[in-house]
């Protein structure tokens, strides 16, 4: 198990300080030869669980007691068929395990773009959620946002919300699909989504200030679902044409081979990403598939 997240969290005196974070599991991001699962079937539960199962289950990146947080992406008024937020099926699979895994609290939240009660309705992740007791579906708090020292190339500072960083464990649950300016977002790019302040001012060096996120903010898990994937006019889409139904799941513990491997999906590899060239660069992760352990499920 990897160290207390709340362990590393430290406030600086200095004006202008915020938090930091550091930390991990064992198999943090960025180890050479580190294990990816790809799960696929008809069932976005059964894969989600599968491919947790074969990291080793939820308990070994959850421990009795511990309060969890879940980053889905929630931020648009859309409901799960048009693939514009995480399917909530895979959602609500990720909090159940923690929950029997022992968690002691599991917090799902997402600063939405449209009006966040409908974005959590619309996307079903309210209603999936609804009869799981343990866990809570949070609407962002502006007053806990806080400023944090990122130290990075693009960001040196920037407020981000508290919750994320004082949670024991970090679970990142992603939707696959296409973006304007990013060519596609998936698990990096998803850490947008607990962002305060203008988050567009930083559009002019967007991948180099995504790649700056991993250096707080680092996830234990990662589940990118792509049981419906946006292959057009994301990330908001609107038409059922620019949907894929693709049945499958990616887990793992570095986003960079996460973010790689769902390149491929859309015909990409890695490394056409900005953002994965920039983490990569950094030493957050490899792109390079042909170095990890990939493991393959068909339900």
């Amino acid at each position: 198990m990897g160290i207390d997240r709340r362990g590393f969290l430290k406030v600086s005196a200095a004006a202008g300080a915020g938090l930091a974070l550091r930390g991990g599991l064992a198999m943090a991001a960025g180890t050479k030869g580190g294990r990816l699962v790809v799960a696929r079937g008809e069932s976005a539960p059964a894969i989600t669980r599968a491919a947790v199962e074969a990291l080793g289950g939820m308990a070994s990146f959850v421990s009795k007691g511990e309060t969890v947080l879940i980053k889905p992406n929630i931020g648009w008024d859309r409901t799960p068929e048009l693939a514009a937020n995480t399917n909530p099926e895979v959602v609500a699979e990720i909090a159940r395990m923690c929950i029997e895994a022992g968690a002691g609290k599991v917090k799902v939240l997402d600063r939405t773009c449209n009006d966040p009660r409908r974005c959590y309705v619309q996307s079903g992740i309210e209603a999936a959620l609804r009869p799981l007791k343990g866990v809570e579906l949070r609407h962002i708090d502006e007053r806990r946002f806080k400023n944090v020292s990122i130290g990075g190339r693009a960001l040196k500072e920037w407020p981000l919300y508290s919750e994320v960083l004082e949670a024991d464990r970090l679970i990142n649950v992603p939707v696959a699909k296409h973006h304007g300016l990013a060519r596609l977002t998936m698990s990096i790019k998803n850490w947008m989504g607990v962002m305060g302040g203008r988050r567009s001012a930083i559009h002019q060096k967007l991948d180099q200030a995504l790649a700056d996120l991993m250096l707080v903010i680092k996830p234990d898990l990662t589940v990118l679902d792509a049981v419906r994937i946006l292959v057009d006019n994301g990330p908001q889409g609107g038409d059922p044409k620019d949907v894929r139904r693709l049945d499958t799941v990616i887990a793992g513990t570095d986003q960079v081979a996460v973010d790689s491997y769902g390149a491929t999906l859309f015909g990409l590899r890695g490394r056409d990403l900005g953002y994965v060239r920039a983490a990569e660069d950094m030493g957050l992760g490899t792109s390079d598939l042909s170095s990890l352990d990939i493991k393959e499920i068909r339900l």
